[in-house]
């Protein structure tokens, strides 16, 4: 073979090593789910009723909603926990394909990463006594009255912004539900998708007041530029709530549909 030849010969393996180094490089996340057979999910396992560990075993609704996504695209689930200061980070890096655990879908995360369609639409809620006469439709309602909610949480800075309303926190949820029931409190805050569980889990005679503050919609978070996964992902979704084993989850974990904006009972 002559230079010129073996120049040219050269030449046309490198393209092709280029083309081929292309096409990987552009594979969409769905070709990578399908050809492992897994779907690498990542929660904080540490969350009830989203996620948690019972008997040393995953339970929660975000897990039983990964298992059934994954057996829509034909793959099984295989979870990760990690804790949420490095669970997106954890994402960006590869360590997993998707973030199932309530990551509010905002401005500041598209930068970052892609959602689903919104799988949970949340906002604060009062709790109110199941005898409670009084209406409590905004949190203006009340003012110079006392509002429990718990340490460390952003519902303070919600209430704080109204004003006279006379603010009390606790160290969990158990302590101001106590107070609320025995009347020490007027009305308690929390997140409206959790206020069914704990007001089931603790039997008290309590119930879900009027929402008062921003709606936040949750999604599947995984890295930019799968659209061949993001229409998966989308349409898997779309399927169980069409054939109502979305609905059945919900209702099991929350007692009503999480992918709608809640209601005051």
């Amino acid at each position: 073979m002559n230079i010129s030849k073996r120049l040219s010969f050269v030449f046309l393996i490198t393209l092709a090593l280029s083309g081929l180094a292309s096409v990987a490089s552009a594979a969409d996340l769905l070709d990578s789910v399908k050809q492992r057979g897994t779907l690498k999910v990542a929660l904080e396992g540490t969350y009830p009723p989203f996620n948690y560990k019972e008997n040393d075993k995953l339970a929660g609704f975000e897990v039983e909603l990964a298992n059934a996504l994954a057996q829509k695209l034909g793959v099984k689930a295989e979870f990760t926990t990690s804790e949420w200061s490095a669970i997106l980070a954890g994402l960006q890096a590869g360590k997993y394909d998707v973030v199932i655990n309530q990551v509010g879908i905002t401005d500041k995360r598209k930068e970052t990463f892609d959602f689903s369609e919104p799988y949970t639409v949340s906002s604060p809620q009062l709790i109110i006594r199941k005898d409670e006469k009084r209406e409590f439709k905004t949190l203006a309602d009340l003012k110079g009255k006392k509002l429990g909610l718990g340490q460390g949480t952003n519902f303070a800075d919600v209430a704080k912004a109204v004003g006279g309303i006379e603010i009390k926190t606790y160290p969990g949820s158990p302590e101001y539900l106590q107070d609320l029931a025995l009347g020490r409190i007027d009305a308690a805050l929390n997140d409206s998708l959790l206020i069914p569980y704990i007001v089931k889990k603790t039997k008290l005679p309590l119930k879900p007041g009027a929402p008062v503050g921003e709606l936040e919609k949750s999604g599947i978070a995984f890295v930019k530029g799968n659209p061949q996964f993001k229409a998966a992902i989308d349409k898997a979704l779309a399927d169980l709530q069409a054939d109502g084993s979305f609905g059945k989850l919900s209702v099991k974990w929350f007692d009503r549909d999480v992918s709608k904006a809640p209601v005051a009972k």
